[in-house]
């Protein structure tokens, strides 16, 4: 237990304490004192991307560009372009696709560690009841329609995806976390439906379930890094089948 709460930390726990800190800087609280709030965060953030990138491995360096590139990508498309969500200054803030990168990886190495591996199907249902849980909530008192069906849609796509479900399910709790935070320091807001646009799809600020769009950064990551290193891919696929037997 001990080796869990100290693999739990020393990875999610020390993110929740940076997201915390960082995205303070750019609250409503700060603004009452500074209009550099958002400028202070921003260099937090690229200090902590670049030290990351410093310290990963070859592949961790890898994945954590193309996540900022995505990341960069999605939040034009998705803020600007769809209006699915709102920044205080009406802008996406420079720290916004460097800590996408950095919730990835950070995700990453939590899934990685030895004491969480162990303990995986345990975590994994622990982490399934607090995801069926806290959208639960959310639909009840916040009306939630939006979060509540994206939560049900998450957990219904990873039924079958047993190397996949622990990253993706800690990956809720984490962007969950980040939510909580960034929208009660009113860092960014979520209009009261889908899109602002799908009156059926009630939405609250912010939406449970808004870590399924993380499922296209994860996926855009790795279908780069395996065009970059498609002979390797494919030969590693061509050993592990013949090991298990597959033509």
């Amino acid at each position: 237990m001990k080796t869990i709460v100290r693999a739990s930390f020393e990875t999610l726990g020390l993110l929740f304490i940076f997201i915390a800190f960082g995205l303070f800087f750019d609250s409503t609280y700060i603004k009452k004192y500074t209009s550099y709030g958002q400028s202070i965060a921003n260099i937090l953030m690229l200090i902590a991307f670049i030290w990351l990138i410093l310290q990963g491995t070859k592949r961790a360096k890898e994945l954590m560009l193309y996540a900022l590139i995505i990341g960069t990508i999605g939040e034009y498309i998705f803020s600007l372009g769809f209006e699915m969500y709102t920044y205080r200054l009406q802008n996406v803030p420079i720290y916004v696709p460097p800590g996408h990168a950095i919730i990835y990886i950070v995700t990453y190495y939590f899934t990685r560690k030895s004491a969480i591996q162990q303990s995986k199907n345990k975590i994994e249902t622990l982490f399934k009841l607090f995801i069926l849980a806290y959208s639960s909530i959310f639909l009840l008192f916040g009306k939630d329609v939006f979060g509540f069906a994206l939560s049900i849609l998450i957990i219904w796509l990873l039924k079958d995806k047993p190397k996949e479900r622990l990253f993706y399910f800690t990956m809720y709790i984490v962007v969950a976390f980040l939510e909580i935070i960034g929208t009660s320091y009113a860092c960014w807001k979520w209009p009261t439906t889908a899109f602002d646009c799908i009156p059926f799809l009630k939405s609250a600020n912010p939406p449970s379930g808004i870590s399924f769009f993380y499922f296209g950064l994860d996926l855009g990551c790795l279908w780069l890094y395996k065009q970059r290193h498609l002979i390797a891919w494919r030969r590693m696929k061509a050993i592990r089948y013949s090991v298990i037997g597959i033509k």
